[in-house]
């Protein structure tokens, strides 16, 4: 529940703080005194939309924080741990909302800096705000299957977890088929320009590795003239007598000899020719290999223009299919599978349609189980709701659960629910929306809230003004409604009717105090004295008399024996 409420340079606010208790919270106060102001600061330290016109005049920024006990922290602990907000020993919960004057806002819980996504997450399980208008969800046709469903048990939860589980299956198979069954000149231009593709790189018969050797043996016939002279002077200089001028092989051969000569006065010149001879034959075997390799090394220009062809092919399918010859037959083998797929997608689109067929079949048996459930809550709830609104002075009302089947599949079953309702025997039944009287509006939500209080986990609730268009004693019958909520709920309570007032567990005074330089909003908690006062004024208005104050305290001691 809401423990305590801070809130600072809000509108025409300058500093409050209420402590609210269990029960019932009743906040009255004259016109334009501001309780409107409060309802909206909750509603934003809640996570609603933030506007820098809520910042008070010539202030930085505006501060509300609201303190909650949380008395069921199970209901809440899986959203606080998975975004990693620290639950306090006391299960107390510290929300906080920042609005500048610049338009920014900030949000915390338990001093952890969340985002208005996360914070309504977890907001959303602690109050329920019900307006005359802007919170009414009563007029949602949308929201209406969510109340029949939230009066069922274990077993309309299991049911609709199964059609969502198979709503799903269904959208995926639906997608996969809307994949296949192209148009079907799309499907043979794919086709066309899949076959034109692999035609063109199965053309080129491809070998991984080959552009490697294709440039190697490009640039040697591209070089070959330079090659072979180059190879021609080397045989020339180590082994080759060509016009008198020695080669080194013949130099080496005469040092060799005039060493040996010398070597039978000198061990070390025989060990000096030794390694001559050494060098001559391995230069006399250099001459032969460089000799071979010359007669390999032909310039053959029909060899190097294929090589141009093929380098200049291979850089094509490059340009098109991939960055190496790699990547160009991995590319292949992709076209090749996505073109099997197009040309034998029939059998799997057979295939794929069976599977809808049989999915068709389940949902649509679900979806009749689950339509069954909701059969039999609505015909509980309308006997529910009519017996509650003839106790709020609607004896004559007839209330409808209308339950259409679609044409479709949802992943809420098949089932589109509105409520009807006819509050006068001459007339129709017709939508809730339709219904223009706030009364009987304010009657029929509290109906509502009054049959879902036992199930609803929500602990806290607020309304704002809801008994607009009611008074006397069906205002009392109301004002009863929402004691009786207040047993299982906090219930926090703005109202004009001293019927509802007097059955406040804790009532608050909203004020409006005007001076030469500004208008300022306070809230006071009310003692006994100070009730009889509020509620005499809400019964007899500006002129109080004696007997006015003595209706004030009866109301508040009868309020006492109300059983709750």
């Amino acid at each position: 529940m809401l423990l305590e409420l801070n809130i600072q340079n809000f509108a025409i606010i300058n500093k409050i703080r209420v402590n609210f208790t269990k029960g019932l919270n009743v906040l009255t106060g004259e016109t334009g005194a501001g309780k409107s102001i409060i309802i909206d600061a909750i509603s934003l330290v809640l996570g609603g939309r933030a506007d820098k016109e809520y910042v008070k005049s010539g202030c930085e920024k505006t501060t509300i924080e609201a303190l909650f006990f949380i008395e069921h922290m199970n209901d809440i602990e899986k959203v606080l741990e998975e975004y990693g907000i620290q639950k306090e020993d006391d299960n107390t919960l510290l929300i906080a909302r920042e609005i500048f004057n610049t338009g920014r806002s900030t949000s915390r819980i338990n001093g952890r800096t969340v985002t208005l996504s996360m914070l309504n997450d977890v907001t959303s399980k602690l109050i329920d705000i019900h307006g005359q208008h802007d919170h009414q969800s009563l007029l949602k046709n949308d929201r209406h299957s969510e109340f029949i469903d939230s009066l069922g048990d274990y077993k309309i939860i299991d049911i609709k977890e199964k059609v969502k589980i198979g709503y799903e299956e269904l959208q995926t198979l639906k997608s996969r088929l809307k994949t296949l069954v192209q148009d079907e000149m799309e499907k043979e231009r794919k086709i066309d320009l899949l076959n034109f593709q692999l035609e063109e790189i199965d053309e080129a018969r491809l070998i991984d590795g080959e552009e490697e050797s294709l440039i190697s043996e490009y640039n040697l016939l591209s070089n070959a003239e330079s090659i072979a002279v180059t190879l021609s002077d080397t045989i020339t200089n180590l082994d080759s007598d060509y016009y008198g001028n020695k080669s080194i092989i013949d130099a080496l051969s005469n040092i060799h000899s005039s060493l040996h000569k010398i070597s039978k006065h000198s061990d070390d010149a025989l060990g000096f020719a030794s390694v001559i001879e050494s060098i001559i034959y391995q230069l006399q075997d250099l001459a032969r290999e460089v000799r071979y390799y010359q007669d390999k090394i032909e310039y053959n220009p029909e060899r190097l223009k294929f090589l141009d062809e093929r380098l200049d092919l291979i850089n094509k399918l490059k340009r098109k299919y991939g960055k190496t010859i790699e990547e160009i037959l991995n590319y292949r083998e992709k076209i090749n599978r996505d073109l099997n797929i197009l040309l034998n997608c029939e059998e799997e689109i057979k295939e794929i349609r069976n599977k809808i067929f049989d999915c068709e079949t389940k949902m649509s048996l679900l979806c009749q189980d689950l339509t069954k459930e909701r059969t039999c809550i609505s015909d509980r709830f309308e006997k529910e709701i009519t017996k509650e609104l003839s106790e709020v002075n609607m004896p004559k009302v007839k209330f409808k659960v209308k339950i259409e089947k679609l044409e479709y599949f949802t992943q809420n079953g098949q089932d589109k629910i509105e409520f009807l309702i006819s509050t006068n025997p001459s007339e129709p039944l017709k939508s809730l929306s339709k219904i223009v009287s706030g009364g009987e509006m304010s009657r029929i939500m509290l109906a509502f809230k009054s049959i879902l209080a036992e199930i609803d986990k929500i602990p806290t609730l607020i309304f704002d003004e809801i008994d607009t268009g009611i008074s006397g004693r069906t205002a009392q019958i109301v004002g009863e409604k929402i004691a009786n909520i207040s047993s299982n709920h906090q219930v926090i309570c703005i109202t004009h009717l001293p019927q509802i007032a007097a059955l406040a567990d804790s009532h608050y005074l909203i004020n409006k105090k005007i001076s030469d330089s500004e208008s300022t909003t306070e809230i006071i908690e009310l003692n006994y004295n100070e009730r009889v006062e509020e509620l005499s004024r809400l019964l007899g208005g500006v002129n109080l008399t004696e007997t006015t104050k003595q209706h004030a305290r009866e109301m508040i001691e009868m309020s006492k024996k109300l059983n709750r």
